[in-house]
């Protein structure tokens, strides 16, 4: 099994994905173990003098001003993670708990938390043994980072509430930890505020949806061009000496995966058997522009998710001269702008998707197609619903674009009186982009059936190899009226497995 080993400088994204979604293991490094060591001697050294130090010896946000004597201090810690594990709602998915809590091990790692090494180290087992904590959908208002989801999970270290095990049942966590001996920590002075303060959940949500977004936007790259074939389109509008005097990276390399999929195709540029008809409409001639800002959106979110990675997310933090200092550090702004604009981007681009989608089944507008890709209009009504299943998805899209960092709402007696929403615009992009696969597999769905129904005019390889692929996977061609939702699951399926990326490539060789 793949091993992920934690240092002191940070991780990277492809370390996050083979942790949630591979299941990898998870080991400390002594370089992260003699750090650990090293900050904790500071955090001791502190609690034992009478000065309060935040975190260490006093209360937590508006009740930072009582000191709290040593022997309280452990309740104290205790005290915190329950009392933060106030979660509501439904179950997040385990993937976002074993990113989430591999994260907060990041930053521990980091040596700038006072957290023990034993403590680390149990974070560590928790995740190899495949117990993942019961995390609820509302709780965090991304500052101090994502508070009562990193609870939830130190409830569990602690052995209490309750947890997934390895076979997916949910028991108490105590009996889970038992079985894989693993022994429940004691926290100690700082330790419970360290376990909670950092903006972990919405880190690992952006790290998995740009993994995604990567996928999806390649497959759109796709989808477009297939529909631009099956309406006739031209493919001259993807000369690459036309994006190179607007030089914006993302637009380049649609246009150049688009080219790539139309080489050789019979199809394109029928403009001169359509007198009406000079250029394309925008959802076609414009795909390389929308689809491309979407790209380079994406190339700012990364930069940004580098740089959490690489971060210490923590208040107080410990700092190499041995000073513990307060900071704001764990305001998850960063993130949350860039989850929010990634949700801008994923609805306007399901949005151009359902407006060529439209096209291709409109009589009017299609150049020759029957209306709804029907079999026999009238009788039959082809795609006509499944448009409006895609259409009521980019409705969703939409809603869901609406920034949640724009909204702020103070919480603890008006100390934390600006928070970020991170979590809450992490929750609403996952959605959005389950909601995008879903858009680009209907496109998918309709473009091919309409190349299908242009007897006499042979596709591109690259858009034949799609073709074929997406019917072995078990989505049929034109015919009369089905069920169609089982089609649309499978076009969905396909899409989300990265089916339809590894067909065209076959034949185009890697997409940009």
């Amino acid at each position: 099994m793949h091993t992920v080993v934690v240092g002191t400088t940070g991780v990277t994204a492809s370390d996050v994905l083979a942790v949630a979604r591979g299941g990898a293991r998870v080991e400390l490094s002594p370089e992260a173990v003699a750090a650990l060591a090293a900050a904790r001697e500071i955090v001791d050294a502190l609690a034992a003098k009478p000065e309060p130090v935040y975190g260490v010896s006093t209360g937590f946000g508006a009740l930072a001003t009582r000191h709290i004597s040593q022997e309280l201090r452990a309740q104290l810690q205790r005290n915190i993670v329950r009392s933060h594990a106030a979660g509501m709602g439904p179950r997040v998915e385990r993937e976002v708990v074993r990113a989430l809590m591999f994260l907060r091990l990041k930053t521990v790692c980091s040596g700038h938390t006072g957290v023990r090494p034993e403590v680390a180290q149990t974070m560590a087992d928790v995740l190899n043994a495949g117990i993942t904590p019961v995390v609820h959908e509302y709780g965090s208002l991304g500052c101090s980072g994502d508070l009562a989801p990193l609870s939830h999970c130190a409830l569990t270290l602690m052995g209490e509430g309750d947890a997934e095990g390895p076979d997916g049942t949910v028991r108490p966590a105590g009996e889970l930890l038992a079985e894989h001996g693993i022994e429940p920590v004691e926290l100690r002075e700082k330790e419970g505020l360290a376990l909670l303060n950092g903006t972990d959940g919405m880190l690992g949500m952006l790290v998995m949806a740009l993994a995604d977004l990567d996928s999806l936007y390649k497959s759109a790259d796709i989808t477009a061009a297939l529909s631009l074939e099956a309406l006739l389109g031209t493919d001259k509008v993807l000369a690459p000496e036309l994006h190179a005097i607007r030089p914006h990276p993302g637009q380049g390399a649609s246009a150049a995966n688009m080219l790539a999929v139309l080489k050789d195709s019979e199809l394109t540029g029928h403009h001169q058997d359509d007198a009406p008809r000079v250029q394309d409409a925008y959802s076609v001639r414009c795909a390389p522009q929308v689809a491309g800002a979407g790209r380079d959106t994406i190339a700012h979110a990364r930069l940004v998710a580098e740089r959490e990675l690489a971060s210490a997310v923590d208040n107080p933090v410990v700092l190499p001269d041995g000073r513990v200092e307060s900071n704001g550090n764990f305001h998850g702004a960063p993130v949350a702008y860039v989850l929010d604009f990634l949700a801008i981007a994923a609805a306007d681009l399901g949005s151009i998707a359902e407006r060529r989608t439209d096209r291709l089944l409109d009589k009017n507008r299609s150049h020759g197609l029957p209306p709804f890709l029907a079999d026999d209009a009238g009788v039959d009504s082809g795609l006509m619903i499944a448009q409006y299943t895609q259409a009521a998805l980019v409705s969703e899209m939409k809603r869901l674009a609406v920034p949640a960092s724009a909204d702020s709402i103070p919480s603890s007696a008006m100390q934390e009186d600006h928070v970020s929403m991170g979590w809450s615009a992490a929750r609403k992009l996952r959605t959005a982009v389950d909601n995008l696969t879903r858009i680009i597999a209907v496109e998918l769905y309709a473009a091919t059936r309409a190349i299908e129904l242009r007897e006499g005019l042979t596709p591109a390889p690259a858009s034949q190899a799609v073709i074929e692929a997406v019917r072995a996977a078990g989505v049929q061609g034109p015919g009369p009226d089905r069920f169609l939702a089982p089609d649309l699951a499978a076009a969905d399926a396909f899409v989300r497995a990265g089916g339809l990326v590894a067909a065209a490539e076959k034949v185009t060789g890697p997409l940009q």
